[in-house]
């Protein structure tokens, strides 16, 4: 069997997609899982798209993610260069060589005459599509026009009648009538090729096996099976993954929500936990289960599971998944990941120990890195706000006065304030006074957190120490509790 070659290639107009990371994934798992190889090709000749960094940047974020490519621009490989715009020569030579052999052709529409074709086909009711007005335009009048200082493209010479018929390895069989497809632009008036031809001709010398892209290149399968046609070359076996979706099922955008890696990144996402989530999307495995590592997807992965329908990007799913990737670091892992992003909300981290004690006292209330300032805020104040009301209600009894000046009392007795002292305090509390179960906790967590539910009072009291956990308590005892 040929060896395995599958290739992600980007364009770097801008941030990378979880629809481009998965497309990423999924070439990676076929490859590694048929112990092939896993190629990143740039593909930047469009250059009125191109942003400047955002090659650099789709590399780090494949980084990040743990997507190795065996080749790339900055990976090498002989199979270079791996950037298109460092390719031109090749496809204009190609594009040369279509036009010898009769399968492509000179057009010199201009932007306003395709304009008005569109415009005459849809007040006809008809497909819009090039008419092929310079399918059989003379040599000589290609040399006239070009001496005359005509700019003009290459098109592709489509049949114009019969169907492609090709088989698909997530699809099946796929059948196109030739007549809808487009005499596609091949070569543009500035010379750089479009997608089309560059990618047939890179797959070809790349010696790529599996095309395994998004659904929306479906359609033009026949203009590059006309291509490996022309040139006298065998197509690579194709797959054509579906769409992903926002919950109202309409096509996955930013105007519904994050749709960038990058923004993950910045949000605190794991990237294990982003990969694993974003290989669900579309794949079956075999096993019932949720969680996989990349060697255990490599392991698993079959094409043959990829779905043909839209899957929907779950965000409650992926929180949720990310924090169980996140309640399974180590403590110094887990400081590591958090630091960040305490710091990046204004608190001082500058004490990594009491920085470590924080985060554990509330890492298992939050599913993301940018949610764990808000979980540990009381860690961050100086006096204490209650405004829930459901909170300021547990503080109305006569047993709340009773456990909460009991606390401060005992409290006095003791030097430091340490989990256990915290433990033996309100142990006495409960026995000289009777109060247990909620009437003893939800006073004591109010009063030291501001708020029902949270952190475990244990953990809080060894940040807080003897002195700001005895201050709330009273500012509580005099600012909330009845007289």
């Amino acid at each position: 069997m040929t060896k395995v070659r599958t290739r992600f290639a980007p364009s770097p107009t801008g941030y990378l997609h979880v629809g481009g990371l998965r497309t990423a994934l999924y070439n990676y798992l076929f490859a590694k899982r048929h112990n092939g190889t896993f190629i990143l090709r740039i593909e930047d000749t469009d250059q009125s798209r191109y942003v400047e960094g955002a090659a650099e940047q789709l590399m780090e974020s494949l980084k990040w993610t743990g997507l190795n490519y065996d080749e790339g621009p900055d990976a090498g490989g002989d199979y270079g260069p791996y950037v298109q715009s460092q390719r031109t020569e090749i496809y204009q030579a190609h594009a040369q060589k279509l036009l010898d052999s009769g399968h492509a052709y000179h057009c010199f529409c201009t932007p306003e005459e395709l304009e008005k074709m569109r415009e005459e086909q849809m007040a006809a009711g008809k497909p819009v599509k090039y008419d092929g007005r310079y399918r059989d335009i003379s040599p000589s009048e290609v040399a006239s026009r070009k001496a005359a200082g005509e700019s003009s493209v290459v098109r592709l010479k489509m049949p114009l009648e019969g169907e492609t018929v090709f088989e698909d390895l997530v699809r099946g069989t796929v059948r196109v009538q030739n007549e809808l497809v487009d005499d596609q632009v091949l070569l543009k008036s500035d010379g750089f090729p479009t997608y089309h031809l560059a990618n047939v001709v890179d797959d070809h010398y790349m010696e790529i096996t599996h095309v395994i892209r998004g659904e929306e290149w479906l359609l033009s399968v026949p203009k590059h099976l006309q291509l490996y046609k022309a040139f006298g070359w065998e197509p690579p076996q194709m797959a054509h993954l579906s769409l992903l979706l926002n919950a109202d099922k309409t096509k996955l955008s930013k105007r519904q929500g994050d749709v960038a890696v990058e923004d993950y990144i910045g949000k605190g996402f794991l990237p294990e936990a982003l990969l694993n989530f974003v290989a669900t999307l579309g794949w079956s495995p075999e096993q019932d289960r949720e969680f996989f590592t990349l060697e255990e997807m490599v392991e698993r992965f079959d094409i043959s599971r990829i779905g043909k329908a839209g899957a929907v990007f779950d965000l409650t799913k992926l929180n949720w998944m990310n924090g169980n990737y996140i309640r399974q670091l180590s403590e110094d892992a887990m400081t590591d990941f958090f630091l960040p992003h305490l710091s990046a909300a204004g608190a001082d981290v500058s004490d990594r120990k009491l920085s470590a004690k924080i985060i554990a006292a509330v890492h298992k209330n939050v599913s993301r890195g940018d949610e764990i300032f808000h979980a540990a805020r009381i860690f961050y104040k100086d006096t204490l706000e209650i405004n829930d009301p459901e909170a300021l209600a547990h503080l109305q009894p006569d047993s709340a006065r009773v456990v909460l000046e009991g606390f401060l009392a005992k409290a006095a007795d003791h030097d430091t304030l340490t989990m256990a002292d915290f433990k033996t305090i309100m142990k006495g509390v409960q026995q000289e006074s009777g109060i247990k179960g909620q009437e003893l906790w939800k006073p004591i967590r109010i009063a030291l957190t501001g708020e029902i539910s949270g952190p475990e009072l244990p953990a809080v009291i060894e940040v807080f120490g003897k002195e700001k956990a005895c201050s709330y308590v009273q500012q509580t005892i005099d600012r909330y509790i009845d007289k």
